[in-house]
C-alpha cells in the first residue's frame, strides 16, 4: 500500500503527499554521528549532485529548516557585502529574496514583471550591460505564486555572457523539471526535501559551484546559515555542525531511492505532466479557467481564477473538498482572485480525476452552476 487509507491527498506544492515507504523510514531513531546516518547523508548529497548533472563542478550543502532557510543561507554565503544583486521578480518568492537581501544589508535592484508573465529578457540584457556593479542575478525556476515556469536557460545564457553569477531558487522544480549544470550555467541552485523529490519537510540544500563556495569564506551574516562553514565541517568529519534533522534525512534517502526507480527527472516529469493535464482538463469541464496559458504552465501547481457565481465561497468549497479527502491551496495572486491545485507528490492521474470529481460534487452541493470566472 503506497498511502495510508485515511490520509488526505495534499494538492499543494509541499509539504505534499508522501509514500508509505517514505513515512515508514521515519519509524526509527538515528544517532547523528552513527555510521549508518553518516552514510545516508553522504549518499543523499551525492545523489542530489547527480540529479543536477553537477558532480564534477559543484558540491551539495544540506541545511536544517525549510527551503527558505537554504535560500537565505545561499544568498548570505555567496553574495559578499560588497556585492549587488539583480532580482528577477514575478511572484512572492522573488519578493522574498529581496526581503532577505534587505535583512542582510546587501545591495540589490529589482526587475519585476506581473505574476502571469516571465521575466523580460531584453530588459535583463540591458540592465546587465548598463550596470557593471551588479555581481549576481537571482531567479526563480518555477514561481509557485502562479505556477509559471521561468526561462532559466535563456536567463543563464545572458548572465554568462555578461560574466555575472546566477543563483536559482529551484524549490518547486528540482527533480521534476530538467536543470543540468552541464547545459545551464549556474553557481548555485537551492531546493528542499519536501518538493518534487517527495520527502518530508525539515531540510533544504544548496548545490554550489565548488570554486565559488571556496571563495565565500567570511561572507555569511549568520553562523547557522553559513554554508561555507557547514560545507567545511561536512568535508572534514562527514557530520553536520549542529543537530541534523535525522528522520527527515533518512526519509529523503528513501524518497530519492523511489525517485530513481521511477526514472529520475524524466519519469517524475512524465507523471506530474499527466497529473496536470488530467487536472486542467477536468476543471475545464467544470468551467474553471487556469491563469496561465499552456506554454507558461509548469506541471507543478495550477492557479485557477475564482468563479464568478455568487453561490461560490472559497472557504466553504475548501472545507467540503477537504472532507472528501483532498486539501487545496489558497491563492497568492495580486492580479486576480484565485486558488491553486498542486500536481506533485505521491499522486497519480487517477487521484487527480478523483479530486476533480470531489470538487464537482461540492459545486453541486453549493448550488454553483459553473466555475467560470468573471
Amino acid at each position: 500500500m503506497s498511502l495510508t487509507p485515511n490520509d488526505p491527498r495534499l494538492l499543494t506544492p509541499g509539504p505534499l503527499t508522501t509514500s508509505h515507504e517514505t513515512k515508514a523510514a521515519m519509524l526509527h531513531d538515528w544517532g547523528s554521528r552513527d555510521t549508518a546516518f553518516l552514510e545516508a547523508n553522504a549518499r543523499v548529497r551525492q545523489k542530489l549532485l547527480e540529479i543536477a548533472g553537477a558532480t564534477s563542478t559543484h558540491v551539495c550543502v544540506p541545511l536544517q529548516g525549510s527551503g527558505t532557510f537554504a535560500v537565505e543561507a545561499a544568498l548570505g554565503t555567496l553574495i559578499p557585502r560588497s556585492g549587488k544583486a539583480l532580482v528577477l521578480v514575478n511572484g512572492a518568492y522573488g519578493q522574498r529574496m529581496t526581503k532577505m537581501l534587505g535583512y542582510m544589508q546587501r545591495a540589490f535592484v529589482v526587475q519585476e514583471t506581473p505574476e502571469d508573465s516571465p521575466p523580460d529578457l531584453e530588459a535583463l540584457q540591458q540592465t546587465l550591460a548598463n550596470e557593471p556593479s551588479i555581481t549576481h542575478v537571482l531567479a526563480v525556476h518555477c514561481e509557485t505564486t502562479s505556477g509559471i515556469l521561468n526561462p532559466v536557460e535563456q536567463i543563464a545564457e545572458f548572465v554568462a555572457q555578461h560574466k555575472r553569477s546566477l543563483i536559482i531558487d529551484a524549490m518547486s522544480a528540482f527533480g521534476a523539471i530538467p536543470l543540468d549544470a552541464q547545459q545551464v550555467k549556474f553557481d548555485a541552485v537551492m531546493a528542499s526535501s519536501n518538493k518534487c523529490l517527495e520527502g518530508v519537510p525539515g531540510m533544504g540544500y544548496a548545490i554550489i559551484r565548488r570554486e565559488k563556495l571556496e571563495q565565500s569564506k567570511g561572507n555569511a551574516h549568520s553562523l547557522s546559515l553559513d554554508l561555507y562553514d557547514q560545507w567545511q565541517a561536512m568535508e572534514a568529519s562527514s557530520q553536520w555542525r549542529f543537530t541534523p534533522p535525522t528522520h527527515v534525512l533518512i526519509a529523503f534517502d528513501k524518497a530519492i531511492e523511489q525517485f530513481e526507480k521511477e526514472g529520475g527527472v524524466a519519469g517524475r516529469n512524465a507523471r506530474y505532466s499527466e497529473n496536470c493535464r488530467t487536472l486542467v482538463s477536468g476543471m475545464a469541464d467544470l468551467g474553471f479557467e487556469p491563469l496561465l496559458p499552456p506554454e507558461r504552465q509548469a506541471p507543478i501547481i495550477v492557479t485557477f481564477r475564482m468563479p464568478a457565481d455568487p453561490a461560490f465561497d472559497f472557504q466553504t468549497f475548501y472545507d467540503r473538498v477537504k472532507e472528501r479527502g483532498y486539501i487545496l491551496y489558497p491563492g497568492k495572486l495580486t492580479v486576480a482572485p484565485s486558488f491553486r491545485v498542486g500536481c506533485i507528490g505521491h499522486l497519480q492521474p487517477i487521484d487527480m480525476q478523483a479530486a476533480v470529481d470531489a470538487m464537482k460534487a461540492v459545486l453541486v452541493e453549493m448550488g454553483v452552476a459553473s466555475g467560470k470566472p468573471a
